[in-house]
């Protein structure tokens, strides 16, 4: 017999993209199978819908859904899980620190695919 495959909570919480401090207590306490991982994912309970729904989300999904990198995050002192109401806020304010760190970011990232095409092309040769 093949033994279940098991996670702690906070990989699950990375896995499902919620802040494991949000979730219950159940689930904080115990360990997740990856039959229940999947269970969760393609059917989630009220509780994982309204954290996914309005958060508090973990800062990897605040600094993706501003458009930002956690280190980003980091440097406008944001530090604690924010909510959906909290993330919408700051994106219709649009500080002076989000326009730079988007700027720095998509520099970021054109740099990182001009890396990876010339990784690829030097592979080719």
């Amino acid at each position: 017999m093949k033994s279940q495959q098991t996670m702690k909570p906070a990989t699950a919480a990375k896995k499902l993209g919620v802040y494991l401090e949000a979730t219950p207590e159940e689930f904080q306490a115990g360990v997740v199978s990856r039959d229940e991982l999947n269970e969760l994912q393609a059917n989630p309970p009220q509780w994982l819908a309204d954290l996914r729904r309005n958060g508090p989300h973990p800062k990897q999904l605040i600094a993706q859904k501003l458009g930002i990198s956690t280190s980003g995050l980091v440097r406008a002192g944001i530090t604690e899980a924010l909510t959906t109401e909290q993330i919408n806020a700051i994106k219709d304010e649009n500080p002076e620190w989000l326009v730079r760190e988007r700027a720095t970011y998509v520099e970021f990232k054109a740099e990182e695919a001009r890396l990876a095409e010339k990784a690829r092309l030097d592979e080719q040769e």
